[in-house]
């Protein structure tokens, strides 16, 4: 029987390790100079850039700045004013916005033609099943309390990309009681932009009125200020007469393009200066 051959890995030995004495364990502690340099590296890499400072919340020194929700409710809203008025800008964003709204207010032959326009606007922003389920089971709840603040609450979180930086406050009620149902505008984007008191009274305060009244059952009054352009929301609270709402009493707007207009020409078509949109 032949002898086996020597596999051909055996012919090259591997050269030999040096042998380590093996360790020897004690159980006391060992100092950190018995412990000898620790792995971790005594420097540390540092950042060269600047820290950036978070902007400004809301409310607090910034303007509002939109969210990707708040864009999504600004094409929504536009979209639907669109409808109404048949017309759209070329503009994108609110520059497109305002000039629709200008289209809306010019289209109406009638102050109370434009404020019903604007009222199915505002109706088209809702399913009708939602306003009238509102209208019949939570309005009445409370004398109405309860639908107020509900409103009042949505208001400030859903439309500050319309409005600008807004809270909720306490107003009060005809019973002369206090509930936290209004909602402080502290300076309204839609009035700053528009520029024009009539856009403002006959496409947002009186329709505006008149959609939470009709549809939801929930008494409005709003009280714009036009020299700081902030605006107080009263819900729970109903307007007056609009003979004696001092609203509709105001001049028009100093950065009123058509005022400024009608004073370089030296014309006015309404007495006191007062819009004449109005």
């Amino acid at each position: 029987m032949a002898t086996p051959t020597t596999s051909r890995l055996h012919r090259h030995p591997l050269p030999a390790l040096p042998s380590r004495p093996p360790r020897a364990f004690s159980s006391s502690p060992r100092s950190p100079a018995q412990l000898g340099p620790s792995r971790r590296p005594t420097s540390r890499l540092r950042c060269s850039l600047q820290p950036v400072e978070a902007p400004p919340p809301p409310g607090k020194g910034g303007e509002y700045r939109p969210s990707f929700a708040d864009d999504l409710l600004l094409a929504f809203f536009r979209a639907k004013m669109v409808e109404e008025v048949g017309w759209d800008s070329q503009k994108p964003g609110y520059d497109g916005l305002i000039e629709v709204a200008n289209r809306l207010m010019n289209k109406g032959k009638s102050a109370l033609e434009t404020e019903q326009s604007a009222v199915r606007v505002l109706q088209a922003l809702f399913p009708p099943l939602l306003l009238v389920l509102f209208k019949a089971l939570l309005a009445p709840i409370a004398n109405g309390r309860l639908a107020s603040l509900m409103v009042a609450r949505a208001t400030a979180l859903s439309c500050q990309w319309l409005m600008g930086t807004c809270s909720v406050n306490s107003v009060t009620l005809p019973d002369g009681k206090s509930l936290s149902s209004g909602v402080f505008v502290e300076k309204c984007k839609y009035l700053e932009e528009s520029k024009c008191l009539g856009i403002c009274i006959n496409t947002c305060k009186l329709p505006t009125q008149t959609f939470f009244k009709d549809h939801m059952g929930v008494d409005l009054y709003m009280e714009p200020n036009f020299e700081d352009y902030s605006c107080q929301f009263n819900f729970g609270v109903p307007p007056p007469p609009l003979d004696t709402d001092k609203a509709l009493k105001e001049p028009c707007l100093d950065i009123c393009t058509s005022a400024r207009r009608r004073r370089e020409i030296g014309g006015n078509s309404s007495p006191d200066g007062l819009c004449p949109q109005v």
